[in-house]
């Protein structure tokens, strides 16, 4: 008890002490205000500021911060659009004066958040009006770049930066959705139908191509089949020939009448019809003038034959 007397004056000014203490949690930055005037930051963990003096003014969070953006332009020409998106942002870096301007440039959160959402909005409604309606879908990442380029300048002026803005579904009017169906249907029956008449082209111009070549193939084997039967009569004429003009010579030599030749070929003649004629009717010239004139014939090419 003797010692509390000693010390009681002490438990006032600790007390005092100890209530300027605080934390500041991680992903986090203490902004303090001295008398109502900017003082400085204060980092993660265990701090300590001059109690009844020191005011903690805001916490600002560094981490990435997210919103979903859901607003409608009108193109060039007249069509309503409808965006929904996904804006991802964050403060700038971690010094001193960037944070001094975020804790500053605006009132509350949410005024920064209508701010920038205004902003974005309004850049893309100015991009959209410049455009048709049917060129918009294809035009999703000129968008994002437009709007990253002309948002980033302002972010940085409040300490923030535009990490990721993110265009999640483009729609239109249900009359302008059916209105491009249609010309998307009758685009793809258009491409059917000149894809369709490529291949009847490429198949009648093969089946033509095949025909030709069989034509050529077909006459080229006619050509050479004739060329060969004319050799063969002639190699046959030329034989028949050489034996008769060999026969009439021996026969000849040994005095006897040629005419033999002519009445055993005679005979073999009659025979091989009989033999073989199926019943048709053939003329023949057996009479002493036509074996003559057959006579003559045969030493004709004999003479021919001894020339050579």
């Amino acid at each position: 008890m003797e010692f509390l007397k000693d010390y009681w004056y002490w438990i006032p000014i600790l007390a005092i002490i100890s209530s300027g203490l605080f934390t500041i949690n991680q992903g986090t930055i203490g902004v303090i205000t001295r008398l109502g005037k900017y003082a400085g930051v204060k980092r993660a963990g265990l701090n300590w500021k001059i109690p009844f003096i020191d005011q903690i003014y805001r916490r600002i969070s560094i981490q990435n911060r997210s919103v979903e953006l859901e607003f409608q332009a009108v193109t060039v020409d007249q069509a309503n659009v409808y965006f929904k998106s996904m804006l991802l942002y964050a403060v700038q870096n971690e010094q001193e004066d960037t944070i001094r301007k975020v804790a500053f440039k605006f009132i509350s959160d949410k005024d920064l958040m209508q701010a920038l959402v205004r902003t974005i909005e309004g850049n893309i409604r100015a991009f959209v009006a410049t455009k048709k309606q049917s060129e918009i879908l294809g035009l999703r990442r000129d968008i994002v770049e437009f709007v990253k380029e002309h948002v980033d300048a302002s972010l940085e002026e409040w300490g923030y930066h535009l990490l990721d803005l993110q265009i999640n579904d483009i729609t239109f009017d249900q009359a302008i959705i059916e209105s491009m169906s249609k010309v998307v249907a009758s685009n793809n029956l258009k491409a059917a139908a000149e894809n369709e008449g490529q291949a009847l082209l490429i198949t009648k111009t093969k089946a033509a191509e095949a025909e030709g070549n069989s034509i050529k193939i077909a006459a080229e084997a006619a050509r050479q089949a004739a060329q060969l039967r004319a050799q063969g009569v002639a190699l046959f004429r030329e034989e028949v020939a050489k034996g008769m003009s060999q026969a009439a010579e021996q026969m000849k030599q040994a005095n006897l009448d040629t005419t033999v030749i002519l009445f055993s070929m005679w005979t073999e003649a009659i025979k091989n019809f009989a033999e073989y004629g199926k019943g048709n009717v053939i003329f023949l010239d057996g009479s002493s003038e036509g074996m003559e004139k057959t006579m003559r014939q045969i030493m004709a090419m004999q003479q021919m034959e001894g020339k050579k």
